[in-house]
């Protein structure tokens, strides 16, 4: 099979107009994620593993798809689907991009929830490593990465600590829920599954579990400081079920906007990660 390079105007408007959704579609007809329509405008087999896009780019793409709201999904991804058309260059060539991937997971995403949560520190640690460019150079930047994983892990414990000497059960169930709803929201969405899969083999054995700890841990602890503040004194006074339902409301809604601001910079920051995966060449 002959796949386009360049796709049509009938298929780029087809795209243009196209509202894709999250998860796996049989057809067409029942809706696409990024990586199907793909396979439809290049007359491939319906597939969200089309073969003429990297293998690297289509884990991130296809974690991107399925974590990222409805509207940052087609403002976002959309546009950038026809480029991925003919990126499949190779073993080398995606395996560059998947240290490109980790890279931006160690050096970029996780630094900006340690800041969030104030252990700048931390986070100047690991925004100074060197790129990561090889493999070879995974082991030597593993002892920063698992001490900020380290000292997330502790705020985070800390500010959980302080909601429960502080609180009830409404209280901490309030805080707890915001906290780890709006955490995975914003953490997981477009970093932590996407250079997770796009990675793989290649990078993550060595640093990538103790650098997604360490997003998280500061994503949830910075999450719980807001939570708590929103609807500590709520849930205390709460009687009844209404007011511990307000309470929690409160509290989910604190941690959401709390995060909000890091999590769309981000967003912002893969797609230029994506920009730059896309336009990578190995010599």
């Amino acid at each position: 099979m002959t796949v386009p390079t360049t796709l049509s105007a009938d298929d780029l408007a087809l795209i243009d107009r196209f509202s894709l959704s999250q998860g796996a579609h049989s057809s067409l007809e029942e809706g696409a994620c990024a990586l199907e329509l793909i396979s439809y405008v290049t007359r491939e087999p319906w597939s969200d593993h089309p073969a003429c896009v990297c293998p690297v780019l289509g884990a991130f793409f296809r974690a991107w798809n399925d974590s990222l709201p409805d509207a940052d999904r087609n403002a976002i991804i959309k546009p950038l689907l026809p480029r991925l058309i003919g990126t499949n260059g190779g073993s080398a060539l995606a395996e560059r991009r998947a240290l490109m991937a980790a890279d931006w997971l160690i050096r970029i995403h996780t630094p900006a929830w340690l800041r969030l949560a104030k252990l700048d520190a931390q986070a100047n640690a690991l925004a100074s490593l060197p790129e990561i460019t090889s493999m070879a150079s995974i082991p030597s930047i593993r002892e920063p990465i698992e001490a900020a994983s380290n000292d997330a892990a502790a705020a985070g414990a800390a500010a959980w600590d302080a909601a429960w000497a502080a609180a009830g059960a409404a209280a901490r169930a309030a805080a707890r829920d915001a906290a780890r709803d709006a955490a995975w929201a914003a953490a997981g969405a477009a970093a932590r599954d996407a250079a997770w899969d796009a990675a793989g083999d290649a990078a993550w054995d060595a640093a990538g579990d103790a650098a997604w700890d360490a997003a998280w841990a500061a994503a949830g602890a910075a999450a719980w400081d807001a939570a708590w503040a929103a609807a500590g004194a709520a849930a205390r006074a709460a009687a009844g079920d209404a007011a511990r339902d307000a309470a929690r409301a409160a509290a989910r809604d604190a941690a959401r906007d709390a995060l909000k601001p890091t999590r769309d910079l981000l967003i912002q920051s893969a797609a230029e990660l994506v920009e730059r995966m896309i336009n990578a060449r190995v010599a």
